[in-house]
C-alpha cells in the first residue's frame, strides 16, 4: 500500500458514488483512504430523495484529526453543498493542509439531476478553493457554471479550461462525457499546453459515479508520486474498465465494478 489519500466528500447511501466510490477507488489502486464526511445523501440508481448535512464544526474536526495523525501525500474533495462547509474546508485546509495537493471534484449534480450545491456555494467555491487546487476536474455541465459560457464542442471545452485555469488551479481536467460524439475527448489543459485524451464512447446506463472515480483514482495516483497526467492516464483508464466491467445494478445509472483491479483473486477458493 502506497499513497495517503484523505477524501473530504459526501456519502452516497446507494454506494456507487461519492465517498463510498472514493474509497474503493483509492484501495483498488493501492492507496490508503481516509475520509472528512461533509453530507449524507439517501440515494439509489434513480437519484437522491434526501441530504443530510454535517455540522461545520464536526467536518472540521474531521479533517484536523486525520491530517494530525495520519496525514496525506494528497487531499481529494468532492460534494461540499453549502457555502458554509466550502469556507469551513477551505479555513481549516489553511492551516492543517498546507502544500498538500488538492484535487477538487466540482460536484454539483448528482448523475440522476438532483441539485448537490446550493447555487450561493458556486461564489464561494470559485473564491476559496479553485485558487486552492492543484487540478480540478469538472465536467462540461459544471465548466459552464465556472467558466460562465455555453460548451458545445472539444474545442470550446479546451477553451473553457484555459479560462478555468486563469481561475487559479495548475490543471483542468475536462471532462468529455456530455458532448455529444462517438469519441469521448477529456482534455487535461496545464502550465505547458493542452493534453487530449479519445476513447470510445460505451454505450451503458452504468455510469453512476464516474466523476467521483476519476477523481479519487487520480488522487491516488498523485498520492503515489505520478505527474499529474500520468495520475489522470492511469485513471481514465481504471475508469473504463470500471464501466465495462460494471455489475449491471439498479434500475437507473447503475455503479461501476470499482474492484476490477483484483480480478486475479477471483479463482481463489477456500
Amino acid at each position: 500500500m502506497k499513497g495517503r489519500v484523505l477524501i473530504i466528500a459526501g456519502s452516497d447511501s446507494g454506494g456507487g458514488a461519492g465517498i463510498q466510490a472514493d474509497i474503493k477507488a483509492v484501495t483498488a489502486l493501492d492507496g490508503y483512504a481516509a475520509t472528512a464526511l461533509t453530507a449524507l445523501t439517501a440515494q439509489n440508481t434513480r437519484g437522491v430523495s434526501a441530504i443530510h448535512e454535517v455540522p461545520c464544526d464536526f467536518i472540521a474536526e474531521q479533517i484536523r484529526v486525520v491530517l494530525q495523525d495520519i496525514g496525506a501525500d494528497c487531499i481529494k474533495i468532492g460534494m461540499l453543498h453549502r457555502p458554509e462547509v466550502i469556507e469551513t474546508v477551505a479555513d481549516t485546509l489553511d492551516t492543517e493542509g498546507k502544500g498538500i495537493p488538492i484535487v477538487l471534484d466540482t460536484v454539483m449534480i448528482a448523475k440522476g439531476g438532483a441539485s448537490l450545491l446550493e447555487n450561493a456555494a458556486v461564489e464561494a467555491l470559485r473564491d476559496r478553493l479553485l485558487p486552492r487546487a492543484l487540478l480540478i476536474t469538472p465536467n462540461v455541465p459544471e465548466a459552464e457554471v465556472l467558466a460562465g459560457r455555453t460548451i458545445a464542442t472539444a474545442a470550446e471545452a479546451a477553451e473553457a479550461g484555459r479560462e478555468l485555469r486563469r481561475q487559479g488551479p495548475d490543471f483542468v481536467l475536462m471532462k468529455g462525457g456530455h458532448l455529444a460524439g462517438e469519441t469521448v475527448v477529456d482534455q487535461l489543459v496545464g502550465p505547458e499546453g493542452t493534453e487530449r485524451f479519445e476513447s470510445p464512447r460505451i454505450d451503458t446506463r452504468h455510469t453512476h459515479g464516474t466523476g467521483c472515480t476519476l477523481a479519487s483514482a487520480t488522487a491516488a495516483g498523485m498520492a503515489q508520486g505520478l505527474s499529474v497526467l500520468e495520475a489522470v492516464a492511469r485513471a481514465r483508464q481504471y475508469v473504463l474498465e470500471a464501466i465495462r466491467q460494471a455489475p449491471g445494478l439498479g434500475a437507473g445509472h447503475g455503479p461501476l465494478n470499482h474492484a476490477h483491479t483484483f480480478a486475479a483473486f477471483d479463482d481463489v477458493s477456500g
